[in-house]
């Protein structure tokens, strides 16, 4: 760590860093005398979510990419020849002893999540997961004690909690502009990814695909979730994907969870693969409220997903009209979660994102299928630091 670098809080650090990483990603970088440390990377899986890391990770001066892996080996040396990468690997047993790294991106079918951050932490690697970080938190929560044992860094996606949207909500709530808050809902749904079948398989589903966002965003404002209620379903029971063809769902299409956060705060998450929606896939442009948190002085919605939020709007009883606020993303792009974290690596400065959050989202997601297979609330036994500022 620098200890000379001026001290700034997680929330300044993170606004200055999402700006720097936003003009990085939006063209070539030009870097001063005194350039900073780049961490050596590796990055493992190139397939759809890899065109959205790539461009922002191969632009931060804080990375230098030196290797991708894929078990598909023709799409590591697509994506090596587009962004100038020297090496690609078939495997991660190849790519471990191949050239030197420090930092280890994952962004594989979420299945083998597990298995490649524990070979990456045993490795004596920095680990940045796509979400999730492992299968159940008790594996999650090994990882934890291996990386501390081990030095290094572990951090899992979603980034959402550092939006500017986020924040402003965090701060109305902390300042207790609504009042005593009740309740919030969130939403987060489309069509089902036709790509690949890992979506759909035991493991997958929408909730670790689609739900963890809201569960993110939900954790970070209200806080800690104490017991879980679920329902799932599976609405489509077969679907037709690219790379398998025709295929049956093992994991549910539809969800609804029901969370308590203690102190009579409920929250309530909904996601599936059977929404439709006039925006796509990727619900650009949405401008519903797709988080709501109410309590007894006010109202207030989050405009857009929470990974591309759009804006807040929010009504009191001092000013009951909804008013628009926090409209500016300030740098914030989802795709830059992983060179944040490298740039923490090289700077010694923090992010808001958290293993702990990361993990109780996962425990937040095995107690919903629990709770929908048995029928009963389970209790959750994970926490984070709260609250995210």
């Amino acid at each position: 760590m620098n200890t000379a670098a001026p001290v700034l809080s997680r929330r300044d650090f993170t606004k200055t860093t999402l700006l720097a990483g936003a003009a990085a990603a939006a063209g070539p970088l030009v870097q001063a005398a005194d350039s900073p440390r780049r961490i050596r990377t590796g990055v493992i899986g190139c397939g759809s979510v890899s065109n959205a890391y790539l461009p922002v990770l191969t632009k931060s001066p804080f990375v230098e990419v030196v290797s991708l892996c894929d078990i598909k080996p023709e799409r590591a040396k697509r994506q090596a020849e587009r962004f100038k990468v020297a090496n690609t690997y078939p495997n991660i047993d190849a790519m471990l002893k191949g050239v030197p790294f420090d930092f280890l991106v994952v962004l594989t079918d979420m299945q083998v999540h597990e298995e490649i951050n524990r070979r990456g932490i045993q490795a004596g690697k920095h680990v940045w997961s796509e979400k999730p970080i492992a299968n159940t938190l008790a594996v999650g929560q090994e990882f934890l004690r291996m990386a501390r044992a081990k030095g290094v860094r572990l951090w899992g996606a979603p980034i959402t909690v550092q939006s500017p949207q986020f924040a402003f909500m965090a701060r109305q709530l902390q300042a207790g502009a609504l009042g005593r808050v009740a309740a919030a809902h969130a939403f987060y749904g489309h069509e089902g990814p036709s790509w690949s079948a890992f979506f759909y398989e035991k493991l997958g589903g929408s909730m670790p695909d689609l739900a963890v966002y809201n569960f993110t965003s939900l954790t970070g404002l209200l806080g800690p979730v104490k017991r879980v209620t679920a329902m799932l379903s599976i609405v489509t029971p077969e679907r037709t994907v690219d790379d398998k063809g025709r295929i049956k769902v093992a994991e549910e299409d539809n969800a609804m969870v029901l969370m308590d956060h203690g102190n009579g705060v409920i929250s309530h998450v909904q996601s599936g693969f059977n929404y439709f929606n006039p925006h796509g896939h990727e619900g650009r442009n949405e401008t519903r409220h797709t988080i709501q948190v109410i309590g007894s002085k006010g109202y207030m919605g989050l405009v857009g997903y929470d990974w591309e939020p759009l804006g807040v709007d929010l009504a009191t009883m001092d000013q009951p009209a909804l008013k628009r606020h926090q409209t500016d993303a300030q740098g914030y792009i989802w795709q830059q979660g992983a060179a944040l974290a490298a740039e923490c690596l090289a700077t010694g400065k923090e992010l808001l994102v958290t293993p702990e959050q990361a993990l109780h989202v996962l425990e937040i997601i095995t107690a919903a299928r629990e709770s929908a297979a048995t029928g009963r609330r389970v209790d959750l036994q994970s926490t984070f630091k709260w609250p995210v500022v």
